[in-house]
């Protein structure tokens, strides 16, 4: 029991600190719209897999894709999830290329049983990241230059408690998610002006959200042998007009560096919105052997508001598709109880980006292509495991003049499983 105390202090202390840590996980321009790139919320196998999840029902894996999933757990188990990640960047405009080394927490996750048919899972994980800096020299209508500079950082995050039912044991479970959804946006324009004694003038927006989130989630698991199954999941997150604070802030600043309020504006009756998500998903288990998983979510972004205007995004889709293999769980060797996966997935993106260098692409987004491998590394209690996953995405713009991303993400994720209620006897 003195273990599990630490355990949990440890647990608040980093839940405490995670969300001051883990917004700098991105440096793409893209992040400049909307809130920013969205996060992938799966956990251990699953972002091994493709970024599968709401199918995925296992007694050793948190899966807050899916709340209904939390009730599979053995009534004597506590689990703790720990991930943290990073990655290589490339850009490529098609004249310029750069890249960018990342890396951060992702995010940290408890679950519990309350009863034999009821368990409990508290966590926080981001929802989206902001962060980027670029810049060019601009020429005035007099010949003057200056320098226009474009800053962002942040984004939001997602501090869950979801409880899950067996209502039909082992065979029909439904969940919830209540999170609370809180983060700061902030971008910053700047126009410096080269050689002279004026003033430079510097644009300060922040976005505030502080509000509620919720995710509804259902899995059937229908029983094929005495070691096969299928599993069926959906989820369902109702959109949301978020309580929202809006600080637009302009000053200029002089030579030596001090800065003058120009003009500055707080308003809390902009609209921001977060859509209609509806995921469904399905997995075949053959127990301790193989799983195979895939997952569709469609977001209505196409009907959400951002900054009072309802034409800054579209509508999204993402597929995804993993397995996992054992290759004998039972042997005594290393490597065969190793879980070896690989996944893959598509996405399109859910911003408009107006391309304002050619009129005839306004309004375009970008589509994302990614595979990924991944281990399971089973620990000496050969319950708790040490998930390791890269994966290689791939953004292509949809229109012209727009920039090319790459990148190479690593992802690690320590999943301890102890036995909590248990008694020993003597």
């Amino acid at each position: 029991m003195l273990k599990i105390n630490k355990l949990l202090i440890a647990s608040i202390l980093i839940l405490t600190q995670l969300s001051l840590a883990a917004q700098n996980n991105t440096n793409s321009p893209y992040t400049r719209f909307g809130y920013g790139e969205l996060a992938d919320r799966s956990f251990g196998a699953g972002r091994a897999m493709g970024g599968v999840g709401f199918g995925l029902r296992s007694s050793k894996q948190i899966n807050p894709m899916n709340p209904a999933s939390y009730s599979c757990m053995d009534s004597l188990t506590f689990l703790f999830d720990f991930g943290a990640s990073g990655q290589l960047s490339w850009f490529d405009d098609g004249i310029n290329k750069q890249h960018n080394i990342n890396g951060n927490v992702e995010y940290i996750a408890l679950q519990f049983p309350l009863h034999e048919r009821i368990a409990m899972s508290v966590g926080i994980l981001p929802y989206s990241y902001v962060g980027y800096s670029f810049g060019a020299v601009r020429t005035n209508s007099d010949g003057s230059n200056y320098v226009e500079s474009f800053n962002g950082s942040g984004g939001l995050n997602d501090l869950y408690a979801g409880l899950s039912i067996d209502i039909w044991k082992k065979r029909l479970s439904v969940g919830a998610n209540v999170g609370y959804l809180f983060g700061n946006i902030k971008h910053e324009q700047a126009n410096a002006f080269v050689n002279s004694s004026g003033y430079n003038t510097v644009r300060n927006q922040n976005l505030e959200v502080r509000d509620i989130k919720l995710d509804f989630g259902i899995q059937y698991t229908h029983p094929i042998s005495k070691r096969e199954e299928i599993t069926l999941g959906l989820v369902f997150s109702p959109k949301n007009h978020l309580n929202s604070t809006y600080i637009n802030t302009t000053y200029n600043v002089n030579s030596s560096g001090s800065a003058e309020v120009v003009a500055s504006d707080t308003t809390k009756s902009l609209a921001f919105d977060i859509p209609n998500s509806i995921g469904f998903g399905a997995s075949y288990v053959k127990k301790d052997k193989l799983t195979l998983a895939a997952d569709v979510l469609y977001e209505t972004w196409d009907k959400a508001s951002y900054s009072g205007s309802k034409d800054s995004f579209k509508d999204r889709v993402r597929v995804a598709a993993g397995g996992e293999i054992i290759p004998n769980y039972q042997n005594r060797n290393f490597f065969s109880r190793v879980r070896y996966r690989a996944g893959a997935h598509y996405s399109n993106s859910y911003l408009m980006i107006n391309n304002t260098e050619d009129a005839a692409y306004k309004g375009n987004g970008y589509n994302e292509y990614g595979v990924s491998v991944g281990f399971g590394l089973p620990l000496i209690d050969n319950r708790s495991l040490l998930n390791i996953s890269f994966e290689y995405n791939k953004i292509k713009p949809g229109g012209k003049n727009m920039i090319d991303e790459q990148y190479f993400r690593f992802t690690i994720n320590y999943t301890f499983n102890e036995m909590w209620f248990w008694k020993k006897k003597i």
